[in-house]
């Protein structure tokens, strides 16, 4: 899986790339495709999950299959962490 960290619109400080990255990694990270995405080129994508350090992280983003563009990244809310762990709990 390759990043493009060029021209991020979001704070690098508040979350590093290596975070953002290691949610990506994550085997139980979920990936959603909001309502109505519209077209495959310019579909934005959602992921949960967690970082090795059990961080949540919420990212949107865009891919082309073989890069991912991060738009925004931040701290899962506890709603959206009852969610990816409720959608976990369904796969044991």
């Amino acid at each position: 899986m390759e990043f493009d960290w060029l021209d991020v619109c979001f704070d690098l400080k508040r979350m590093t790339p290596r975070e953002v990255e290691e949610s990506f990694e994550d085997p139980f990270s979920l990936r959603l495709l909001p309502e109505g995405g519209g077209e495959a080129a310019t579909a934005r994508y959602y992921s949960l999950g967690k970082t090795v350090a059990s961080r949540g992280v919420f990212a949107v983003f865009w891919t082309d299959g073989k890069k991912y563009r991060v738009i925004f990244a931040r701290d899962m809310t506890s709603d959206e962490l009852a969610f990816y762990e409720r959608k976990n709990s369904e796969f044991v």
